[in-house]
């Protein structure tokens, strides 16, 4: 999983979006991969985590949900970027349960839009998300070139899941970068 923040000027909002920056889920691979550079260059600051795996499974096995895992970490990056204002794409449907969530770990006065669909909302966002998504794909290709075709990643792809299944067919047991936690994954475990 890998998570962005960043802070620019007001004023760059408009060129952003003129340059075509909106939700990464909204544009092709080489569209973001040509937008990454230009919106790093309009940037003060940028802040991208990268949650591994382990450290995903190890949290929740703790009794952390993912909501809250998300909300501790968005909370480290406001912390380090020191935001007036956050704009936060709220993974939980009630926004304002993940706004508490994130408030229980920040260390900074800063005025929170937590909202759903943010980064379809905000071009600020709209931006951290294309660099969050080109990290984790230029993470896959890296998968891709060591083991093979692995799919997109995510649970629900097919091609994804049939990768997972023939590693555990291969080698008894679920790839180190895997999320041993995800349900596809625990199907597979099952003997």
């Amino acid at each position: 999983m890998v998570l962005c923040g960043l802070v620019v000027e007001e004023g760059v909002l408009e060129e952003m979006k003129g340059m075509g920056v909106r939700d990464s889920k909204l544009l092709s691979p080489a569209r973001r991969e040509r937008l990454a550079p230009l919106i790093l260059s309009l940037c003060k600051k940028v802040r991208l985590v990268e949650l591994q795996p382990a450290e995903i499974d190890a949290s929740l096995q703790k009794g952390m949900n993912l909501n809250e895992l998300e909300a501790r970490e968005f909370a480290r990056i406001l912390n380090e970027l020191k935001p007036e204002v956050a704009y936060v794409d709220s993974p939980d449907p009630n926004p304002e349960l993940f706004r508490k969530r994130l408030e229980r770990y920040l260390r900074i006065e800063v005025e929170l839009k937590v909202e759903n669909s943010a980064d379809r909302k905000y071009t600020v966002v709209g931006a951290a998300s294309i660099l969050a998504k080109v990290r984790r794909d230029a993470r896959l290709a890296e998968l891709k070139k060591k083991y093979g075709e692995v799919g997109s990643g995510y649970s629900h792809d097919p091609l994804t899941i049939s990768f997972l299944r023939r590693w555990v067919e291969e080698h008894g047991e679920l790839p180190p970068f895997a999320r041993k936690s995800w349900e596809t994954c625990r199907r597979l475990k099952r003997p």
